[in-house]
């Protein structure tokens, strides 16, 4: 009979000893400060502020955009403790502020000049109010540094008198009345009767208006040519169907796709890039109109080799252009040396006529043009000055070397001058400094005043000394290798010490009023459809931060 044993045939599990057990830890409640962001420090908030209406004023932006729902988002992505500032605050507290701050630190840096130079011009905005713009140019530390003043809206006719108040008005706010030199402008007669007749500044014409209206002239000799490029690159702006199908047959041709260009009325250089885009895609353009419209005009072959012609004579035009417009750099003293050399590329093309009537023709017309407007360039002082002291031109870049010769005196002459200015204060420095008098030690010694008095009239005055001295400067300069201007001057401004503020005065003068008429290209973009119920005041303070923020 089978039993049932009692014990396991498994052997037992040993115990295992722990040891005391520990209380489980409470769980750690959230803070209420963790689901509620810290306000920003005033500071950051004020600074974070200013960098917006920065950008605002950078880009073109519209006061709106912080209430713009993707703007906000990505605004408090960024960082969730900046509060966004309403329009009105950027707009009446925060721009007002940095505009002060900004034309208060422009102020200091301006008063350390010596000598500026000034453009200005005016526009009309989308919102047909006319504004004037005042540009400043002047050299620090042997650098071209250029600043926009004020621009404004005129609330009255634009006469003579009017525009010289306005003028007077910004020029004495920012302390640089006694400081000008020159101001660029174009020939309008308004803004040169305001400056001669009125201000008495010297006036330099805008020397980009003058190759305009040369080039404008002479394009009137091969205006047929022009209009019907005109008429062709018109139609392929207005049809999608054309544009596209040109497109298309500049990849078969295996060409880059290159839009036409359009001229604009006022700038002769847009006529220029139109023909010479309008030449680039020949071949596109003849296969895109014979599948299009077989029936518009097109140029013939003889036309096609004549607007060749046309580009290749007018190229060094618009080079200079380009080259003069520069604000970085010294342009003044290139003027004459760059209108001797186009003088002589089109007598060259003069001495080689073309086949075609038209092309003489054009070039007949832009050396009678060039003759007129530039024939007594080289009499005209402070370009003339500036050249003699840029130490790449001299004396070489001059034709006339009678005007050559007339302009190392007036230079020499304005050295003294400074000389004698220097010596005038150290003099009356020295007699400060001794009690005022102006007595020696030996002043009652009565005997020697005879043989003072014969020993004096040997010796040279000081104002011959001072002529003398700045004459053996500017011979020293003259005989000097040809260099970069001011990087020149730098190096070596402890040797020709009265020249070197001569040449402030002189090289800081800009050859267009192309700076001015940049301002309102930016002002165009401010004043736009999104835009245009700004106040002028706005429209100025906008307008001086775009273009005064580095």
């Amino acid at each position: 009979m089978l039993t049932t044993s009692t014990a396991s045939s498994t052997p037992a599990t040993p115990t295992t000893i722990q040891g005391p057990v520990r209380p489980r830890r409470p769980q750690q409640q959230t803070s209420l400060s963790s689901f509620v962001t810290r306000p920003m420090d005033p500071f950051r908030q004020s600074k974070l502020d200013e960098a917006l209406v920065r950008m605002i004023a950078c880009d073109f932006q519209p006061f709106s955009i912080v209430e713009d729902k993707g703007f906000k988002e990505y605004s408090h992505l960024l960082d969730p403790s900046y509060s966004l500032p309403s329009r009105k605050t950027l707009s009446k507290t925060v721009m007002p502020r940095l505009y002060d701050k900004l034309r208060g630190n422009l102020m200091d840096k301006i008063k350390s000049a010596s000598a500026v130079c000034l453009t200005t011009d005016c526009w009309t905005s989308l919102t047909t109010e006319s504004y004037m713009t005042v540009t400043c140019h002047f050299i620090e530390d042997f650098q071209m540094t250029s600043y926009l003043l004020d621009c404004f809206v005129l609330t009255e006719r634009h006469t003579a008198a009017h525009l010289a108040s306005e003028l007077a008005r910004v020029t004495n706010e920012w302390g640089v009345g006694d400081k000008i030199v020159a101001c660029v402008t174009d020939n309008a007669s308004n803004i040169v009767s305001a400056q001669k007749d009125h201000l008495h500044w010297d006036h330099i014409p805008c020397f980009a208006q003058m190759l305009n209206l040369i080039v404008r002239a002479a394009l009137k000799e091969v205006q047929a040519i022009l209009q019907k490029v005109k008429t062709i690159v018109e139609y392929f702006h207005r049809s999608t169907v054309a544009s596209d199908k040109l497109k298309a047959t500049q990849k078969q041709m295996g060409q880059e796709t290159l839009r036409l260009k359009q001229d604009v009325a006022t700038r002769w250089n847009s006529t220029y890039y139109m023909l010479k885009r309008f030449t680039e895609i020949k071949d596109p353009i003849i296969s895109t109109l014979a599948l299009t419209n077989a029936s518009l005009p097109t140029l013939s072959p003889e036309e096609w080799n004549i607007s060749r012609e046309i580009l290749d004579i007018i190229k060094p035009f618009e080079e200079v252009t380009t080259e003069v417009s520069a604000e970085k750099f010294v342009t003044s003293s290139k003027v004459i040396l760059m209108i001797r050399g186009l003088q002589r590329i089109v007598t060259r093309y003069q001495r080689n006529p073309s086949s075609s009537d038209h092309v003489k023709k054009l070039v007949d017309s832009l050396m009678l043009e060039m003759t007129k407007r530039f024939g007594k360039v080289e009499h005209i002082q402070k370009l003339a000055d500036a050249t003699c002291l840029d130490p790449r031109f001299k004396k070489q870049a001059f034709v006339n070397q009678q005007a050559a010769e007339e302009t190392v005196k007036r230079v020499t002459a304005a050295a003294a001058a400074m000389n004698a200015a220097q010596s005038e204060e150290e003099n009356t420095s020295d007699r400060t400094s001794e009690g005022g008098t102006g007595a020696t030690a030996s002043a009652g010694a009565m005997f020697w005043e005879d043989f003072d008095e014969r020993v004096a009239s040997l010796r040279p005055s000081a104002t011959t000394s001072k002529t003398s001295d700045a004459m053996m400067e500017m011979r020293a300069y003259l005989a000097e290798p040809l260099s970069d201007p001011l990087a020149w001057w730098r190096s070596c401004s402890p040797v020709y010490k009265t020249l070197s503020e001569v040449m402030n005065s002189r090289l800081c003068i800009v050859a267009t009023s192309v700076p001015s008429e940049r301002i309102f290209s930016k002002t165009g973009q401010i004043i736009s459809e999104r835009r245009n119920r700004l106040s002028p005041s706005k429209v100025r303070e906008l307008v001086f931060l775009n273009a005064n923020m580095a």
